[in-house]
């Protein structure tokens, strides 16, 4: 969980919705108890267990007493009303105080669930806000390395992932402790024979759940790169589809975005199996712990007599109480281990040191005033040298033109003016001062970038033409259209 507890550092400026879905779980927990328990003075009452007591009880104040003070109260209470109104009137209001306590129990439940979607979604916008950040600040050269579906991939699969997770550690660390917590004192002020008898067994059946899982965090990391990897097929189909087409490549991509999904849909059969496998594991194992109880419960009814069959009935649903909370435990413990290896796959971005960085004391360049120099340069992708003591000049004013082989390094040198990329040896100089000198914003302002790709985004066409200056005017804009023979057709469009 090293991974996860580094993200949940994004929960922080939440805390304070953490704290209220906190105390809603304690009191969710303490009434859930309080509901169950609720139904033995009822089922007294059926039955007729108790000699009724007529006169009403006092507190000693010791926490040892507590117990039978308050089976006494309630016993006296419920003599009253039946003294007055009848059993039927007695019956009704037990099931009025069931009513209530059930109420208050889910209002809780609402308010914890409430409180929690402020901060899960929180998280969720702070840590993708994080990711994107992280993404336009790195260097050209690290997309180089990646592909584009695994970078989609971790800033949307994998960050819900997380959100998924989150919540299942509250439940895991904080809702189901709690309710097992209140269940279990419960049991204990009702027989703490049963209740350890019970102890003995849960431990056996939590190790059994929790061996089903060992394997998913490595499973649930082969899913999600795979997950990446026909994202990143997809990305390159859409952006490729005239070559892919022109080039009769249809059935090669075909076969591999199906080799990847088969691959990927025998992966997350594994993880699903062995995930569905927890709930009727933990079930069964549950249902033979309660049987057991019945058995060792009934002989203390039917044979020892020290408890009554009401108080019995009460433990049983106390019993079962418990199961729900072990269920979301065990089914949690798995989202926790698929939420850790998704925090470790964002965190690989997210801590991502920055190789291009503007010097401490850069300068913001506001013109270019005499020339570009280009001095002994050598630069290398990996290990694979494209410039080797590369010079050359360029006083402002003058057109020139760089002609070579493919990969002979023109582009490259384009790449390495506008600081896409550092150069390994030598310099690069704007009027003498070296650009690694010159803030990166300040150098790309000086420049104006036509690319080989055609790439129109999502926006308006004056957000288009005035991408890098906001505030341009509109008579820069149609001034930036006629010299690209573009104001023609553009001014005839609605």
């Amino acid at each position: 969980m090293s991974y996860l507890k580094k993200v949940l550092q994004f929960a922080k400026p939440y805390k304070r919705y953490a704290i209220l879905n906190i105390i809603s779980n304690v009191f969710y927990a303490l009434f859930s108890t309080l509901s169950f328990l609720a139904f033995i003075p009822m089922l007294q009452v059926l039955f007729q267990v108790n000699k009724p007591i007529t006169t009403q009880p006092v507190w000693n104040g010791e926490w040892r007493s507590l117990k039978d003070f308050a089976e006494q109260y309630a016993n006296f209470f419920l003599n009253q009303r039946i003294e007055e109104y009848g059993q039927i009137s007695a019956l009704i209001t037990i099931c009025i105080v069931i009513i209530i306590l059930f109420f208050v129990k889910n209002l809780f439940n609402y308010l914890a669930m409430y409180f929690i979607a402020t901060l899960r979604n929180g998280m969720l916008k702070d840590i993708r806000d994080k990711i994107y950040d992280k993404i336009v600040e790195l260097p050209v050269s690290y997309f180089s390395e990646k592909r584009k579906g695994d970078i989609i991939s971790r800033i949307t699969s994998d960050v819900q992932e997380i959100q998924s997770s989150f919540l299942s550690m509250l439940e895991m660390f904080v809702k189901e402790p709690l309710t097992l917590l209140f269940t279990l004192v419960g049991m204990l002020a009702l027989s703490w024979k049963l209740t350890i008898f019970v102890l003995i067994f849960l431990p056996i059946s939590g190790l059994i759940i929790s061996s089903i899982g060992k394997k998913l965090k490595a499973k649930s990391t082969i899913a999600q790169q795979e997950n990446a990897y026909f994202l990143s097929v997809v990305e390159e189909t859409l952006s490729s589809l005239k070559i892919i087409k022109g080039f009769n490549a249809e059935g090669k991509f075909r076969d591999k975005f199906q080799a990847s999904t088969g691959r990927l849909n025998r992966t997350l059969n594994t993880l699903l199996h062995r995930q569905n496998l927890a709930s009727p594991m933990s079930e069964f194992l549950g249902v033979l712990v309660i049987t057991i109880v019945l058995w060792f419960g009934g002989n203390m009814v039917l044979i020892d007599n020290t408890m009554d069959a009401a108080t019995f009935i009460g433990f049983l649903v106390l019993t079962y109480n418990i199961l729900t909370p072990a269920k979301a435990i065990s089914k949690a413990t798995y989202s926790v281990q698929r939420g850790n290896a998704s925090s470790e796959r964002i965190l690989e971005i997210i801590e991502t040191e920055t190789t291009l960085k503007d010097a401490p004391n850069a300068i913001n360049k506001v013109s270019f005033d005499t020339k570009i120099e280009v001095e002994n340069i050598d630069f290398k992708y990996e290990k694979e040298r494209v410039l080797k003591n590369f010079s050359m000049s360029v006083p402002k004013g003058q057109t020139i033109a760089l002609v070579g082989q493919s990969g002979s390094g023109k582009s490259t040198i384009a790449n390495l003016i506008t600081r896409f990329y550092d150069v390994n040896q030598g310099h690069i100089k704007i009027d003498g001062t070296d650009i690694r000198e010159i803030s990166k914003q300040s150098l790309r302002n000086l420049m104006g970038l036509v690319t080989q790709d055609s790439i129109l985004f999502n926006d308006s066409i004056r957000n288009n033409i005035a991408l890098g200056k906001d505030d341009a005017t509109e008579e820069e804009i149609i001034a930036a259209l006629k010299i690209a023979n573009a104001w023609e057709f553009i001014s005839q469009m609605p």
